[in-house]
């Protein structure tokens, strides 16, 4: 029974913060260790989620920037301790982080503009209707050819 105990103290410590060294670059080892899975399960992360490219040194080793080591946190997070597939964890992470309660007063804001430029408009059309009215074109004169048609019995140019 102690092993059960231990395994639940081990999954309190997990979802406590983990802490991030201040530094520029981290090494595939390091990101690994933080994130507490192996390095080929980075890589394998490395070409199932574009977000996540690392930088290569001269040397070829994968030189990991805060931003994704912060994305490889949130990759486990999904997968390991929300029970993500892989896909899944794909989808919320390319959809937007925005809440559905400041997309709805977003869109709100939105009708509320629209409404009022409608309102602007018919007030402008109103006040200024034969103004705004388009100009009829005006057309080319034709050119008369000198080939006989259907109509070249007529006289067009007479005034009747």
């Amino acid at each position: 029974m102690a092993r059960i105990g231990r395994r639940a103290d081990l999954k309190t410590e997990l979802k406590a913060p983990i802490a991030i060294p201040d530094r520029l670059y981290y090494r595939i080892g390091e990101v690994a260790r933080i994130c507490g899975v192996a390095t080929s399960v980075l890589r394998f992360w490395e070409t199932q989620f574009p977000q996540l490219r690392p930088n290569k040194g001269g040397t070829g080793q994968r030189l990991y920037r805060r931003r994704e080591v912060e994305l490889a946190l949130r990759i486990h997070e999904l997968v390991h301790e929300q029970g993500f597939t892989i896909a899944g964890a794909k989808q919320v992470i390319a959809a937007p982080a925005e809440p559905i309660a400041s997309q709805n007063a977003s869109l709100h804001g939105l009708r509320e503009i629209r409404a009022g430029l409608k309102e602007l408009r018919e007030m402008l059309l109103c006040d200024a209707a034969p103004n705004l009215r388009r100009k009829p074109r005006v057309s080319m004169p034709s050119v008369q050819s000198e080939t006989p048609t259907l109509f070249s019995d007529f006289d067009l140019d007479q005034d009747a």
